[in-house]
């Protein structure tokens, strides 16, 4: 997808006529009532809205939730508009019509540099891109939770879609008590006059699904109640008292249960196979084998009455595994063959500034430095898993996945049935972090239940398979070159960077229909380094795309992850050859960038920078922008038996209006848990066609009592809302690593940092 939109914004720049396209308005996004399948009683405003008798108000939710807090930000939305509390909202999924699809994660994957609509008067290449591509988004209408992007997509339409609905119960009283609009006002659901007359949404609620909502106005801010303070998350209590229901809880009448085994060499495949001392254990109905699909490997998989029998009896096949036909994988031939794409291979060129090359024959001198980042892992809590029924030309399937419009598409392709026919079951998602854009799982489980006709299937991964059949964040190196003018100040910066492309694999696997005959450019390569704030008059920013073979997809952060650590730490290198504080380098780089400099201030200000440490203590800081957020971390780090240990995160962050700030801080610790985790430890890596990592001991996590103390600083902002799920991720690593280098005096050029 971001492929197709780029293309068709570079088309737009080249000022080509797309044949067919019109300059009409872009399709609404609020939709008839119909669509959320009102009940007896309920009644349907529009198609975001309803409300039940006891006026209850129930919003279609889009979005799947991982632990981001989206069912909460997105009824607080609501329930603002419709000026009732926030208990008193209620969600459902959201169906599959195309007014629910995420325009803005689309939007945001052109790869513009900020500086170009900076400069853009009028409706310019910048702008006219933005707005086909949201105009190609509003008719695809593809329903995907990533990107950081589901509040900023909700800010409007969803407000909107409640505002029109507090419309048309102010309408219809005033139809029924034949008084003026104006002079009515609304307050906890309840409609209301100064004569006394008053009534509770659900009695107005039928009259207003046929009123028309005459001028809608959006609350101005001073009036906002909810949006902006501080709300307890909607699906605490669930979780806590264990009623919330995971793909892994699903539980059906008659349900069989599958465990697979997946070839142990990426590319490999099952040869010969003796199932028969598996078939006669007990409980087990049959052996299923499974062809690569959607990007997954291929294999077998045992169904059984439990998933205990299904996953013992898997073990027991005997499989003669063949090798992958171009040879086998080796992360350490990867490495060598990314640094020597970057010293001989040209690269797409995403933003060039001035003249590097001029600068550096004009130059003082120039420094250099390699950096790497290893391919990882996803491990979410939750394996992998999806429950899927096959009853004639019907497909019902219950997962925890980001992309339910793809997964109907992926089951509908397996089954061999019109899309039409696939009822799709949205669960909440025990960690998604990119993993669960895919939809191999599901191909998977379709395939499986179809078998067993009319059986409801349950396939559970084990976290072995799930560690060494993942779609791996990319391994990429890059080469950093500054160069400092004759009065010794830096006027040049050079990135080259190799690595896999994410977009094309993923579209390849999930969107085939969507996959561009020629390959475009990847933004997520090079985000973080082509974009960057610094104002270095002379930049030059390049990345070489590569193919190894190692399935990749999209991590937490995507490019940010590893490119901020890249940049971040070679900015403190910078600072370090001309003897400079890190921060104070950083405040002259960005006089052009007065809301990065604000974060990177309230950070340092927050965590005490310059102030004396106890012995054996040092502070690092990095500062990097993504998905519309920027996020400055300062870490307090020391070195415990010559290992890394973190005590302290101070994290300031301008993410826009902040809807819920509690959710807010919410992200920012676990952003920083989750890319500690992957600084200090995480890695994947492949000898002999295998993946090296299995479980947790090989693969380890954060544990509770190496858990540093974050604070999070909110920059206030009246900005619509950008991204928080993600931004909290990139800017760790860089900061550790500075971090420790200011205690030892040792660079630390490539992750993971534990040794």
């Amino acid at each position: 997808m971001k492929r197709r939109t780029w293309l068709l914004g570079t088309t737009v720049g080249a000022g080509a006529l797309l044949v067919g396209w019109s300059l009409t308005p872009q399709r609404s996004r609020l939709g008839l009532g119909s669509l959320m399948q009102p009940g007896e009683h309920d009644m349907a405003l529009n198609g975001w809205i309803k409300v039940m008798p006891d006026g209850t108000v129930v919003l279609a939710m889009p979005r799947s939730e991982m632990g981001q807090g989206v069912h909460t930000a997105l009824p607080m939305l609501a329930a603002e508009e419709l000026d009732v509390p926030l208990s008193a909202m209620r969600i459902e999924q959201a169906g599959a019509d195309a007014i629910y699809g995420n325009v803005a994660m689309l939007v945001a994957s052109l790869p513009f540099h900020p500086e170009e609509e900076e400069r853009e008067d009028g409706f310019g290449r910048v702008k006219a891109s933005r707005w086909l591509v949201g105009k190609v988004a509003r008719e695809l209408g593809i329903n995907a939770t990533g990107g950081s992007s589901s509040v900023a997509d909700a800010w409007e339409v969803v407000r909107i879609a409640a505002a029109t609905a507090r419309a048309s119960l102010v309408g219809a009283a005033s139809l029924q008590w034949k008084l003026p609009v104006e002079d009515l006002s609304v307050a906890n659901g309840v409609v209301s006059h100064p004569s006394g007359l008053s009534a509770p949404y659900g009695e107005l609620a039928r009259q207003a699904a046929a009123t028309p909502p005459g001028e809608v106005k959006l609350k101005d801010r001073k009036d906002w109640r909810l949006i902006g303070r501080p709300a307890p998350r909607l699906d605490l209590a669930a979780k806590v008292n264990g009623t919330a229901r995971f793909g892994i809880d699903i539980r059906l009448p008659g349900m069989l249960h599958a465990a697979l085994r997946l070839s142990p060499m990426l590319g490999g495949a099952p040869g010969r196979i003796d199932a028969q001392a598996a078939l006669a254990m007990p409980g087990v109905r049959r052996l299923v084998q499974l062809p690569a699909f959607a990007g997954s490997a291929s294999g077998i998989a045992i169904v059984a009455d439990s998933h205990w029998q299904a996953q013992q009896a898997v073990r027991a096949v005997e499989v003669e595994w063949l090798a992958r036909p171009q040879g086998p994988l080796d992360t350490r031939v990867i490495a060598k063959d990314l640094e020597q794409a970057v010293k001989s291979r040209p690269g797409h060129e995403f933003h060039v500034r001035g003249d590097v090359e001029q600068a550096e024959r004009g130059g003082s001198r120039t420094i250099e430095a390699w950096y790497s980042a290893p391919y990882l892992a996803h491990a979410t809590l939750e394996p992998m898993n999806a429950t899927a029924r096959v009853q004639g030309d019907r497909v019902e399937i219950w997962a925890p996945t980001q992309v339910p419009q793809m997964c109907r598409g992926v089951a509908a392709r397996v089954a061999r049935v019109p899309v039409a026919n696939v009822d799709m079951h949205v669960t909440l998602l025990g960690g998604g972090f990119g993993r669960r854009l895919e939809v191999d799982y599901v191909a998977q489980a379709v395939r499986i239940a179809m078998d067993l006709p009319g059986v409801p299937v349950q396939l559970l991964w084990s976290r072995e398979e799930d560690t060494a059949h993942d779609f791996y964040r990319p391994m990429h190196v890059a080469r950093l070159r500054a160069t400092f003018d004759r009065a010794g100040q830096p006027s040049a910066l050079q990135i080259k960077s190799a690595g896999d492309a994410i977009t094309p694999r993923w579209t390849e696997r999930g969107m085939p229909a969507l996959a561009a005959p020629v390959e475009m450019p990847d933004k997520t390569a090079s985000e973080g380094l082509f974009d960057q704030p610094y104002g270095f008059a002379h930049q030059k920013m390049e990345h070489v795309f590569t193919r190894s073979g190692v399935p990749v997809g999209f991590w937490r952060s995507v490019g940010h992850s590893h490119n901020a650590f890249f940049a971040e730490s070679f900015i403190d290198e910078i600072a370090a050859e001309l003897k400079r504080d890190p921060v104070e380098l950083r405040r002259g780089l960005l006089k052009g960038a007065p809301r990065h400099l604000a974060v990177l201030n309230l950070a340092a200000a927050r965590a005490g920078w310059g102030s004396k440490l106890p012995l054996g203590r040092a502070r690092g800081v990095a500062l990097h922008e993504s998905f519309g957020s920027i996020v400055a971390q300062v870490a307090e780090v020391s070195l415990d038996a010559g290992q890394p240990r973190v005590h302290r995160v101070v994290c300031a962050i301008d993410c826009g209006t902040a809807v819920n700030p509690n959710i807010i801080a919410q992200q920012m610790e676990g952003a920083v848990v989750l890319a500690l985790t992957a600084a200090l430890y995480g890695r994947i890596d492949v000898h002999e066609g295998k993946v090296q990592q299995a479980n947790f001991t090989s693969y380890p996590m954060l544990r509770l009592a190496a858990t540093p103390l974050v604070e999070t600083w909110i920059v206030p902002s009246e900005r619509p809302p950008a991204g928080v799920g993600e931004p909290g991720v990139p800017p760790l690593a860089p900061a550790v690593a500075n971090g420790l280098f200011a205690l030892n005096g040792r660079r630390y050029r490539s992750l993971p940092l534990a040794g």
